[in-house]
């Protein structure tokens, strides 16, 4: 018999391997079965029994591939002789508290630091989230990788990934090139996440179909945002009348992360930050958590640490001098 197994476009590469090498594998695997692939379909030839064996394990490297973002030899080889023991790998690494999913070339993401995996779970039991936090921290790193994983779980339909672009005014009119070109510079932390997350092939898919939507914020005007995990990275910058409408676009199935350092505020003086009057005022509501990471959750070169805390303590050192120098002219005019 023939069977013809059909395969999502964004995983056939990975599937097949470079030039049809894991293909080259199953045949050896599998003399007795002739495979004919084209574009996205396999063609399976044998007897009924054959066939049937090998599309119930094909079906296990897809989702293997799909899972792992890898699939090696090694693992084709252990895959195909044993179903059980491939379920129980697949079952252990969903099972892990803190493995939220594994990225290009299985590349295992996780949440590292104490604060970084109670954001996860956060995150799971709240349908907002604030966290703030100095950088270097993993705030958009992890919540690009939980939006990923919901994405990849059909959780949700969509990522919508924004940010204030604070030089939106005179500035990026002379930047170069057309408006989105203007604006990718703002948004390149979110590319660079997720170009660890997902091959290339599938980004530039998802991209394309509005699956994944890059945008600043002033683009979330008017909108009603539903079956969707919306991140606001740099949530520090927008104004509070940003804030506002970005909050009030939340639509029925949907995640909202919020980000952002609140000792890097960019915003003109006559202007004051959103994110600062949000921690404010938006405590102790149900379904909204505020987890705040600090320099222990610093995950970046071991040098950001301590510049960040130099600079705490240049801060600190600032305000005792301005609050001495307060009491100082009290004590004159008195």
């Amino acid at each position: 018999m023939e069977k013809i197994i059909v395969i999502e476009p964004h995983l056939t590469v990975g599937v097949y391997g470079k030039n049809n090498r894991n293909i080259d594998i199953l045949r050896n695997i599998y003399p007795t079965i002739k495979l004919t692939a084209r574009g996205n379909e396999l063609k399976v030839s044998g007897t009924e029994e054959e066939v049937s064996l090998f599309e119930s394990r094909f079906e296990l490297l897809i989702a293997y591939y799909d899972h792992f973002e890898k699939l090696t030899e090694t693992d084709i080889i252990n895959i195909t002789a044993n179903e059980d023991e491939h379920f129980h790998l697949l079952d252990k690494e969903r099972m892990s508290s803190d493995v939220i999913l594994h990225g290009r070339e299985g590349k295992v993401i996780k949440a590292i630091t104490p604060n970084q995996k109670k954001l996860v779970k956060c995150l799971e039991q709240n349908d907002m989230v604030f966290a703030i936090g100095p950088a270097g921290t993993g705030k958009t790193y992890t919540s690009v990788a939980l939006a990923v994983r919901a994405l990849k779980n059909k959780q949700i339909k969509r990522i919508i990934l924004t940010r204030p672009a604070v030089e939106a005014g005179e500035n990026l009119g002379f930047l170069p090139g057309d408006m989105r070109e203007k604006l990718d510079p703002y948004l390149q932390p979110l590319y660079d996440a997720l170009r660890d997350m997902m091959p290339m092939a599938k980004l530039i898919a998802y991209l394309e179909d509005k699956t994944i939507e890059i945008a600043p914020l002033a683009f979330m005007r008017g909108r009603t945002l539903d079956n969707a995990y919306v991140i606001l990275d740099e949530a520090q910058n927008a104004t509070e009348s940003q804030l506002k409408m970005f909050l009030t676009r939340m639509g029925k199935n949907a995640k909202f992360f919020i980000t952002g350092d609140i000792t890097q505020v960019d915003l003109p003086k006559h202007q004051h930050s959103g994110l600062l009057q949000a921690n404010r005022i938006l405590k102790n509501i149900k379904g909204i958590e505020f987890i705040y990471l600090d320099n222990s959750d610093v995950v970046r070169h071991h040098l950001v640490t301590k510049i960040i805390q130099r600079y705490e303590n240049w801060d600190n050192e600032k305000a005792a001098q301005k609050n001495q120098n307060i009491e100082t002219e009290k004590n004159i005019i008195q």
